[in-house]
């Protein structure tokens, strides 16, 4: 399968919560790569490259986690996969 990019923006009360290292968590007991990180304005961004089961399975396994209750909004993009990372960490 042809690896895909996806950038998400999750927006509420997504930082002090726990988020990226979840997210770690989550990304690391499946075949994706990227990064998580906080944004200035509140938000978190996921990065993360993978096959398309992989990168959806990450997606609804952070909204039934205990972070989809402090999710608002969840803003999705689509790309060509890079391949640049190697692992899936927390950004700063």
């Amino acid at each position: 399968m042809k690896a895909q990019r996806i950038t998400v923006r999750y927006e509420g009360r997504v930082q002090g919560v726990g988020f990226r290292y979840t997210a770690v968590s989550l990304a690391k007991n499946l075949a994706v790569t990227g990064y998580v990180k906080n944004e200035f304005d509140g938000s978190v961004l996921l990065v993360a490259e993978g096959a398309e089961d992989q990168l959806m399975e990450l997606l609804s396994a952070i909204r039934r986690s205990n972070l989809g209750k402090y999710i608002s909004n969840e803003l999705m993009r689509r790309s060509a996969a890079t391949g640049e990372f190697m692992s899936f960490a927390v950004r700063h």
